[in-house]
């Protein structure tokens, strides 16, 4: 329909719901007067658009037939809740054993994979670690009709989908303990964070390591899994990594398709796999990469599916050659490791971690014939805060409110979400997750013209980009780039029964500033490379003290790479190891139950 026949249909329509108080309550939002003579045309047009956006928005859906979900084995795709004698971590969502009728190959049969909650997989209720009346105008949790793209390209290689694993709150925590399901243990020690907001993957994937070390206290915590599949933001795989002491990879930003996945912003969206060894990393990595025709995030850069590199052969090639060229009076391979500098002086970075991550990285390379050394980015320290800047001002709508982004995608159709918040909204979240409340209001507030100017945003995107250039011409210089990928250890689960709070000058104990100052500060060396694309994998390294000043918790190094050289990131994570670099035995400590 022409814009002219729709204006005359709003001429003959005076019932239309778009009325002349309306208009002038749209132009006193804008900050503007609309003229007597004037009302009339801009009446028209704005009813207009209106009835635009209704006819289009009253047409029936359409889901692209390339998100169909996979034929399984029996044809239907059972699933259950766990049993609380099954699931002490609280870690699994769902339980299941789906696998694909017809897979198109072998190359992950008997691996069990299990998802975070927000990637759709076809007919499982999906929560994204929230409440069901926020999702859906059914109060139930809705259930997709599709699978995301890495869901099928895993399932047709013949992986089993052993269930959905707990997230956080809208994915928005790099701790533990806002899931609308309750909190998720750390499986090295209960009552302490796995790290989020891939919970539940993290706890899923170190259960079977904690296991085989001999943790006690864990027969009833269910299966574990050798690869669970986690999204990031923020650092959302490699902070629950750390924490529980396996890999964890956030691919080159546009490299795995986020395609059926609920995300924060699709400038920060990455998904990737979390598993025990390097070389499950770099299998399921094969699997899930390539370009796949619906995610704006990918780019010309991006490979065809055809085009993927077999990373799991290109690192089993890798340390056949490490182990040969070591077996002759020769030094290995020169890979030029580069400490960032300023990573070791982030905020509420314990002595520590410092101390452990930059021993292990200066010992465990060396050992193999790389050169160490530090390299000095003085914009690293800004980076948690140009992050920031250039997502907290869209982040909430987009995230919790379903706003689309400004470029084509397809979403998720099945969600319905509730925006903009209301009180139950605020009484429900500040309860579980305060930080969804404050994304909102930050959002409010960074859009707000009389506070900060419009082009701000803009202007911190640029940031963004002076910050990829910063990182890239250090990896002109050096091969990867290391930094401590947590602060700390894993804290403590916090006690959120805000009965007894005050509001008083301190604060100490108000809940909601135990949860926030607890997350604060907690993603300061991984933000910064969702927002300028760089890989960044997770790699256990050892053991500091528990805040109980007993019990011993894992730690990670963050390795990260030339944006697209996933290999190179792959490798050196490998010769980490080759050189006796890991978690290690977990030194004695207390009770562990």
């Amino acid at each position: 329909m022409s814009l002219a026949s729709l204006l005359e249909v709003q001429e003959s329509s005076p019932e239309s719901p778009i009325t002349a108080v309306l208009l002038h309550e749209l132009a006193r939002r804008n900050g503007i007067v609309i003229s007597p003579h004037h009302e009339k045309a801009y009446l028209l047009g704005i009813q207009s658009t209106y009835a635009v956006a209704e006819k289009v928005n009253a047409l029936p859906d359409y889901i692209d037939p390339r998100l169909h979900p996979v034929p399984v084995l029996g044809g239907f795709r059972k699933y259950r809740k766990p049993e609380p004698e099954q699931n002490a971590l609280n870690a699994w969502r769902y339980i299941m054993d789906v696998r694909a009728a017809k897979p198109h190959s072998r190359v992950l049969e008997g691996r069990c994979f299990a998802f975070k909650d927000t990637i759709a997989i076809g007919n499982i209720p999906q929560s994204v670690g929230t409440f069901p009346q926020f999702l859906s105008d059914t109060g139930d949790y809705p259930c997709p009709q599709i699978d995301a793209i890495i869901v099928q390209r895993l399932l047709l290689a013949g992986a089993t989908l052993a269930g959905i694993s707990t997230c956080e709150n809208y994915s928005l925590s790099p701790m533990s303990y806002t899931s609308a399901f309750g909190p998720v243990n750390n499986p090295w020690r209960r009552g302490y964070n796995s790290g989020g907001s891939s919970s539940g993957s993290a706890a899923l994937v170190a259960l079977g390591v904690a296991r085989d070390a001999g943790v006690e206290g864990l027969e009833a915590a269910g299966k574990d899994v050798t690869v669970a599949i986690g999204g990031d933001q923020a650092g959302s795989i490699r902070v629950p990594a750390s924490y529980c002491g396996v890999y964890g990879l956030k691919p080159t930003f546009g490299l795995v398709p986020y395609t059926g996945i609920a995300g924060l912003l699709p400038m920060i969206d990455y998904v990737g796999p979390m598993a025990r060894t390097i070389e499950d990393i770099a299998l399921s990595l094969t699997v899930m990469a390539g370009y796949d025709g619906l995610d704006p995030r990918m780019s010309p850069e991006s490979p065809l599916r055809e085009n993927v590199e077999q990373y799991h052969d290109t690192v089993a090639t890798f340390v056949r050659q490490v182990k040969d060229d070591r077996a002759l009076p020769s030094t290995g391979p020169n890979l030029r490791i580069g400490m960032i500098t300023e990573s070791f002086h982030i905020d509420g970075l314990s002595d520590e971690v410092a101390e452990v991550v930059r021993s292990a990285a200066i010992q465990h390379f060396t050992a193999m014939g790389a050169q160490v050394s530090e390299v000095s980015i003085p914009i690293h320290a800004a980076g948690a805060a140009i992050w920031t800047a250039a997502v907290r001002n869209q982040m909430a709508s987009h995230a919790f409110g379903g706003r689309a982004t400004d470029i084509l995608t397809h979403d998720l159709p099945h969600l319905s979400p509730r925006w903009p918040p209301d009180q139950e909204m605020y009484d429900v979240l500040s309860s579980h997750n305060p930080a969804v409340i404050l994304t909102a209001l930050g959002e409010t507030l960074l859009t707000d013209p009389r506070l900060l100017p419009m082009c701000s945003q803009r202007k911190a995107h640029r940031h963004v980009l002076q910050l990829r250039a910063a990182y890239d011409e250090a990896l002109l210089k050096f091969d990867v780039l290391v930094t401590p990928t947590t602060p700390t250890v894993a804290p403590p689960l916090p006690e959120l029964n805000d009965a007894n709070a005050t509001n008083g000058p301190s604060g100490i104990d108000n809940p909601i500033l135990k949860m926030l100052r607890m997350a604060a500060g907690s993603t300061n060396n991984t933000s910064p490379f969702n927002a300028t694309g760089h890989p960044a994998l997770n790699v256990p390294c050892g053991w500091g003290t528990a805040s109980n000043g007993v019990d011993k918790l894992p730690m990670g190094l963050q390795i990260i790479g030339k944006r697209f050289d996933d290999t190179g990131v792959l490798k050196a994570a490998k010769l980490f190891e080759l050189g006796g670099g890991g978690l290690g035995t977990r030194p004695a400590s207390g009770c562990n139950k």
